[in-house]
Parts: C-alpha cells; sequence; structure tokens
C-alpha cells in the first residue's frame, strides 16, 4: 500500500541482504521515460497496469537475489499475484489508515488519491487489506517502527540470512 514504507524499506532489506533492489514505479519509469502520474493521465489506469504487469514479470524472473518493491496495486490482477506468490518471500508492510494518510500527505503523483487522500486511502485499504493478508507469508505492523527495525522484523519473521 501507498506510503507504508516499500521503496525505504525494500532498498535497506536488500543492502542488508546483499541483494539487488527493484522498485516497480521506478522501473516504469527507467523503461518508458515517463512517471506513473503522466502515463496514468495520458494513457489511463489499463495502459499503466499493463505495464505495471510487465515490470512485475522481469524483476520476478531476474537472476540472484532481489528484494522487489511492488507498487501496491499489482496485486489486484489474479496472474500478478500467481507470479508474486512464486517468486519468494512476500512481505506486507501493513500500516493503519491513519498512518497511510499521514504519510503521503496531499498524495502528489498518486493518481488514486485525487481529491481526497486520506478517504482514498481507506477505501483503498478496505478494498486491498484482505488481498494482502492471503498473499502474505510475512506481516509486518510498520506503524510505530523505523525502517531499520522493520528490516530486522523482517529478516526474523522470513528466517532470512544477511550479508551484513
Amino acid at each position: 500500500m501507498m506510503g507504508a514504507g516499500k521503496s525505504t524499506t525494500g532498498s535497506l532489506l536488500a543492502q542488508r541482504l546483499g541483494a539487488a533492489y527493484l522498485d516497480s514505479d521506478a522501473e516504469i519509469l527507467r523503461r518508458t521515460g515517463r512517471t506513473v502520474p503522466e502515463i496514468w493521465h495520458q494513457d489511463g489506469e489499463p495502459a499503466f497496469r499493463a505495464e505495471e504487469a510487465r515490470v512485475l514479470a522481469d524483476a520476478l524472473h531476474r537472476h540472484g537475489p532481489t528484494v522487489v518493491g511492488v507498487a501496491g496495486g499489482a496485486v489486484l490482477d489474479p496472474v500478478n499475484r500467481e507470479l508474486i506468490r512464486r517468486a519468494g518471500t512476500v512481505v506486507w508492510l501493513r500500516a493503519r489508515p491513519e498512518t497511510l494518510a499521514r504519510r503521503v500527505g496531499a498524495g502528489e503523483g498518486r493518481p488514486l488519491l485525487e481529491g481526497d487522500p486520506a478517504a482514498n486511502i481507506a477505501r483503498l485499504d478496505a478494498e486491498r487489506r484482505p488481498v494482502y493478508a492471503e498473499l502474505a507469508g510475512v506481516v509486518v505492523d510498520v506503524d510505530e517502527l523505523s525502517p531499520p527495525e522493520v528490516v530486522d522484523r523482517i529478516v526474523t519473521a522470513a528466517g532470512l540470512a544477511t550479508g551484513g
């Protein structure tokens, strides 16, 4: 879910594990030369979701250990869910809607939050929470934790060997 800390935590976790890190939104920008809001507003949500699925499929077939920060909406597609499930340990950085809303602020650059970010976060959380719960092998409640503490919890809960 946006605002949960996927990018920050994913990068730190990859460093700890001696793995590569790939953020799906950053990869979309690298591949297309356009930001998520640009694709969303110019080509529509279906075009963005198709690009998101391509990036996810490629990321999950990389050689070598990789931590992938998966965009929160990618799990809505059953094909994406199956790819994620088969790829390895799935971690849900669970946060209360109030925490997410505080972290994303005005929601700038996040098309799904336009209008009323806090209300939209609450709606998205209610829709996505059951999917995240079904998919996750590890759940870390992040509301009161710093990113390094979240990484510690992931490493412990998933039984991951660290590179340093």
